[in-house]
């Protein structure tokens, strides 16, 4: 909380004597409030009351008075005194012998004194005074400065009297910024536009206070709120601070890095303005010979994760030519193995981890970029990226990597909490999704650990306090996944790599020993539960499910011993029995329905030859595998889902074929729905599953 400091102000009363009394005020000190107290509890009119606060303000320091003291005040004159003379004072009502400018010094000195007690912050009278405290930030006295160039007021006096009056506003205003709900009381009094404006003005403090306050109100939870409700004013103030940057000195710069983050926007929310886009170019102009030269380690932290921030709004759009970007990269790796390549049980400090933070979000998206196709959206893409480039930021990246695994091999159960080890997981995780083949020996003896901590969230091991505030704060992305902590926000983030390992030999080994297929099949039931209790509300697609689908099918096709054995297949038959005639009529989820049936049939391949009828749930489940067939192969030509699921319903044609074999009475269901001469009259015989119809047709036949 600011504290009114600023000379001339109502916090520079006269002292004399030690500072030993309560409180901190000298005993002459202490007298004379005495007195003062006195005086104001037994005024008998406005005057008197008025004499007296005027004393008190002048005498005591808002920091000197003690709660007690505190409460003697309020309870002699009460919120409601202070707001009144401000209302009427900012009206021009006269009304108590005193000149305007003179009430509103001594209103703004009452409440500032008054808002050091967080009891008190609350109050409606004083929350009511906001809109007009935020109004003298942003025009100012006009009517003192006219005063003063008159004559009838000494300039100097004017500006000093300007000062504390001022110091006092923001004194109150960030009073309530600090307590509980501010930031939400502030925004709806219109606090954010008032000191946008008052900074473009270059009002007096407006960029002392009046920044810095903004700054901690954008950092606060409403910060997308704020956004979404006053962009064009913090656009326009973002502008003049990008400005600011582009004209000051190397060394200013360096210490405008830790600043300007705090007044960019959420990633997500301005991605289509292109006056954002535009600031956030020029930013970079200013950035790059910064991120080029030599930089002190005090200051390079906050060089990279600015860097990181610019690079969340519009990928390396802007970020500079290619061999600029590498040097980036570069830069951050080399960061990440001095971070971390210490000896272990070496402490990393808090500031230490927020640089490599930054680091990883630049990793994670030179990851996407290294390994991306030509099919890669424009603003992801380093354009002009050679061959030769490429490998070199991958170099780096491995080496970097490696880092991370080292340090990852380290941690223990009882940091599962920490969130600088979520992070370094997720960045891990990012790369694995791209890159199973460097370091496999590296990423198989790290398995355990990264099963564990996986498992340990998702089963409520860890209290996810701290993580739940770090993810709000750190989401690198609009997805609401990304903004929010679960219970499986960590094995959301592996199953990607899971998908690749899995259908390795050696690490899919590994996965089974630490019984990968039971932790997939819980996070799928709980995924199911999920979509149910949303039901009657817009779908999206799963993507998560769809991996952890795509996961347990390399288990299935390469382990069929264990799928036989295991009783989470069985558990997992079920619920693939119950979830695909739901997800039959839920259109946005076609793609996750085509992975259910795919892993369904080829669980139901491997039961053995038999001639008895099955239960309810398997004839539903085979009705809907026809009904789901039928329809995905007889819109194939419309489907926008076609292509990324072709391979799937060759799958489960393949499989059908094995299950027709095994199992007659699926022969007499598809017999009785007429189901393969109508799917092939209308496919014909150029169809891109023939093929696998004509297996199907085969063993229809050997059965009939």
């Amino acid at each position: 909380m600011e504290e009114m400091g600023c000379p001339g102000s109502s916090t520079e009363g006269p002292s004399s004597g030690s500072s030993d009394g309560p409180g901190g005020l000298s005993p002459s000190q202490r007298e004379l409030l005495e007195r003062c107290l006195h005086a104001l509890k037994h005024a008998k009119n406005d005057s008197h009351t008025l004499a007296a606060l005027l004393l008190i303000t002048r005498l005591c320091p808002a920091a000197q008075l003690d709660p007690e003291t505190l409460h003697r005040i309020f309870e002699a004159v009460g919120l409601d005194l202070p707001a009144r003379l401000l209302l009427t004072a900012c009206r021009g009502v006269e009304s108590s012998g005193l000149p305007a400018q003179e009430l509103i010094s001594l209103a703004a000195a009452l409440l500032a004194t008054l808002s050091t007690d967080s009891n008190l912050l609350p109050h409606p009278h004083l929350l009511g005074t906001i809109p007009l405290l935020l109004n003298i930030l942003e025009n100012g006295q006009k009517h003192t400065e006219d005063e003063a160039e008159s004559g009838s007021v000494d300039a100097q006096t004017t500006s000093s009297t300007d000062e504390a009056l001022l110091c006092d506003c923001y004194q109150v205003i960030n009073a309530v910024c600090a307590s509980e709900k501010g930031p939400e009381q502030l925004l709806s009094r219109g606090a954010v536009p008032a000191l946008c404006r008052a900074v473009i003005k270059k009002q007096t403090l407006s960029r002392e206070k009046g920044l810095p306050l903004l700054g901690r109100l954008l950092s606060s939870g409403v910060r997308t709120q704020i956004w979404n409700k006053h962009s064009s004013e913090l656009l326009v103030l973002l502008k003049h601070i990008s400005q600011d940057f582009s004209e000051a000195s190397n060394e200013a710069r360096l210490e405008m890095c830790s600043r300007i983050p705090l007044f960019l926007p959420p990633p997500g929310v301005e991605s289509e303005n292109t006056d954002c886009r535009e600031i956030v170019g020029n930013l970079w102009a200013s950035l790059r010979p910064l991120v080029q030269g030599k930089i002190k380690q005090e200051h390079l932290g906050a060089v990279l994760v600015l860097s990181a921030c610019l690079l969340d709004l519009f990928g390396w759009e802007s970020v500079g030519n290619p061999k600029f970007c590498c040097l980036l990269v570069n830069r951050a790796c080399v960061e990440v193995r001095m971070g971390l390549e210490e000896p272990p049980g070496t402490e990393i400090s808090l500031s230490l981890q927020n640089t490599l933070t930054a680091c990883y979000r630049i990793m994670e998206a030179a990851m996407e970029q290294a390994c991306s196709s030509d099919a890669a959206p424009k603003q992801t893409a380093i354009s002009g990226l050679s061959l030769q480039q490429s490998r070199q930021v991958l170099g780096a990246l491995e080496e970097a990597f490696s880092a991370e695994i080292y340090h990852l091999k380290q941690v223990e159960e009882t940091s599962y909490d920490d969130p600088f080890v979520f992070a370094t997981f997720r960045c891990l995780c990012a790369w694995l999704a791209e890159e199973t083949s460097c370091l496999k020996d590296d990423v198989i003896k790290l398995l355990p650990f990264l099963m564990g901590y996986a498992k340990t969230h998702f089963n409520g091991g860890g209290e996810g306090e701290g993580l739940a505030d770090w993810i709000s704060k750190m989401a690198i992305s609009n997805n609401a996944h990304d903004r929010t902590w679960s219970r499986d926000a960590a094995l959301r983030y592996l199953l990607p790599a899971l998908s690749h390992l899995s259908a390795e030999d050696d690490p899919r080994r590994e996965l089974l020993c630490l019984d990968a297929p039971a932790l997939l099949v819980e996070f799928l039931h709980s995924g199911w539960d999920t979509i149910r209790a949303r039901s009657g509300t817009e779908e999206s697609r799963e993507p998560s499910l769809e991996t952890c689908c795509s996961a347990l099918l390399n288990f299935t096709i390469t382990e069929p011993q264990r799928v036989r054995t295991d009783p989470c297949f069985m558990a997992l038959e079920v619920l693939l029995s119950e979830a695909l005639p739901v997800l039959l009529h839920k259109p946005r989820l076609q793609v996750l329905a085509a992975n259910c049936c795919t892993l369904g049939l080829m669980i139901s391949r491997l039961k053995p030859a038999s001639a008895v009828s099955v239960d309810s749930s398997q004839r539903r489940f085979f009705s809907s595998v026809l009904q789901f067939l039928r329809t995905v192969l007889d819109c194939s030509q419309v489907s926008v889902h076609w292509d990324e699921t072709l391979e799937l319903h060759r799958l489960s044609l393949q499989a059908l074929s094995s299950c027709v074999l095994n199992q007659p009475w699926i022969c007499t269901l598809m017999r009785d729905q007429d189901w393969l001469r109508s799917v092939c009259c209308r496919l014909g015989s150029d169809s891109q599953v023939s093929d696998q119809l004509e297996e199907l047709r085969c063993a229809l036949e050997k059965r009939q």
